[in-house]
């Protein structure tokens, strides 16, 4: 497992808003890298130490707190962040993920560019 603690994943299936986000990290010096399902998002994981991911609640081949709960079976140290147009902050879905630690935070669609930057501030 590769070992670079200052990488982060963002997962969505829509490549303009894995675009915007890696740009947005781009211009605050974080590196990040893409997955656009959750099939190739946990091939990544297994292979790279990510210091947080940020995952879209809908993917085409998984649920995001589904994707959720494996990312933190298999790296328990990264932090996750749900990022949903679907689902709202008091979903009970939401917040048992939240209570059982399955995830790290929650930021709605759309968002702010500081909601992101403040939700991995988070991980330092």
């Amino acid at each position: 497992m590769t070992h670079q603690k200052e990488i982060y994943l963002i997962v969505d299936d829509e490549p303009d808003m894995c675009w915007a986000l890696q740009n947005l990290l781009a211009q605050n010096s974080i590196l990040s890298q893409n997955a656009l399902n959750g099939h190739q998002a946990l091939e990544l994981i297994r292979k790279t130490e990510f210091r947080a991911v940020l995952v879209d609640a809908k993917l085409p081949d998984i649920e995001g707190l589904d994707l959720a709960e494996k990312i933190h079976e298999i790296a328990p140290d990264a932090k996750i962040f749900l990022v949903s147009g679907y689902f709202y902050k008091d979903d009970p879905r939401i917040k048992n993920a939240l209570d059982e630690k399955h995830i790290s935070g929650f930021i709605s669609k759309p968002f702010q560019n500081q909601e992101i930057l403040t939700a991995l501030d988070l991980c330092g």
